[in-house]
């Protein structure tokens, strides 16, 4: 083990292109994370809508206004 990372620092470009890579692999974890959570968010917001008008405390007129503002925004 000790020999390999010998090697990797003895060679720059490898060394270069290791971090690189593990870089892009990250931000592409971060970034199908942040995606996940906020459609979570987002279906969670939805139901909470759609329990609001089926209580009667909200009307499906306002429930639509409310989900077509966010999806603008």
């Amino acid at each position: 083990m000790e020999n390999v990372i010998q090697q990797l620092l003895d060679n720059e470009d490898t060394l270069l292109m290791l971090l690189i890579a593990g870089t892009v692999v990250i931000c592409s974890l971060f970034s199908a994370v942040t995606k996940i959570a906020t459609g979570m968010a987002r279906e969670r917001t939805r139901r909470e809508i759609a329990a609001y008008i089926a209580e009667g405390s909200m009307s499906p007129e306002q429930g639509e206004r409310i989900l077509n503002s966010r999806q603008r925004a």
